[in-house]
């Protein structure tokens, strides 16, 4: 089965609009996890504008209590934001279980492109060896190219996340636009498999879309939060954690 982490950053958003500390990530965080969630997502910006530092702390001392010490922190993020002094000391300091490097810019309103490993080669070489030594688990976010996750091996990195906005406008649009987005996605996927990498995915997934997606041979773990906080304004926390762990299974 497919595992799902809960990104918890569009509940932070929601709280920083007013200074009473509602809602809570941590409180929500719990819910997704005894509800079945297998770990929780944040992807903390230099901004601040939806996870922050205190999330981050308060996040991991949460995962490393006895009830959910087997359950995954997974942290996002770009390590050469402002030459690598916003998200490093993060990690460095958390040690989380994974940490997914993604290529964006401090002010993107969320992520939009995978990485060039090529080009990035020799710099992500020494921090994916860094954050190994630290215990976590390193994956790069990816763009559907077979040859760039041929070259994620290349780096050292345990697993590649594919980004899967352009999945989820082709499901939109279906026939031939969804079958091409599916034959480029199972080849990337493929590909990684063949050098030894995992492969996680996300980004636009919806309870709709998602199904066709993890049919897929070897995704292991999707990162949901978006959509998936969305469906809980309607059916609670707890209801679209499950919703969403029957789409992985369906």
């Amino acid at each position: 089965m497919t595992q799902l982490s809960v990104n918890v950053n569009k509940i932070a958003l929601l709280r920083n609009q007013r200074a009473v500390g509602v809602p809570s990530v941590v409180a929500l965080s719990r819910i997704a996890l005894e509800a079945g969630a297998h770990g929780i997502t944040v992807h903390p910006r230099p901004d601040g504008r939806h996870i922050r530092g205190r999330d981050v702390d308060e996040l991991s001392a949460l995962l490393a209590s006895p009830q959910w010490a087997d359950h995954e922190f997974n942290i996002e993020g770009n390590p050469l934001d402002f030459g690598g002094g916003h998200l490093m000391p993060i990690l460095r300091r958390v040690k989380p279980t994974q940490a997914t490097l993604v290529p964006d810019d401090p002010g993107q309103s969320t992520s939009d492109h995978g990485w060039d490993v090529v080009k990035h080669l020799d710099t992500l070489k020494p921090i994916v060896a860094e954050l190994k030594s630290l215990s976590c688990r390193v994956s790069l976010f990816l763009d559907p190219d077979p040859e760039m996750a041929k070259c994620a091996a290349d780096t050292g990195a345990d697993r590649i996340e594919l980004y899967t906005e352009s999945y989820a406008q082709a499901f939109e649009q279906g026939g031939d636009a969804l079958a091409r987005s599916l034959d480029a996605f199972r080849a990337t996927a493929e590909a990684a498999g063949s050098v030894g990498l995992g492969v996680n995915a996300g980004h636009d997934l919806n309870l709709d879309n998602l199904p066709g997606f993890v049919a897929i041979p070897n995704v292991l773990e999707v990162s949901i939060g978006h959509a998936l906080v969305a469906d809980a304004l309607t059916i609670g926390m707890e209801g679209a954690v499950k919703a969403y762990l029957k789409a992985c299974t369906e």
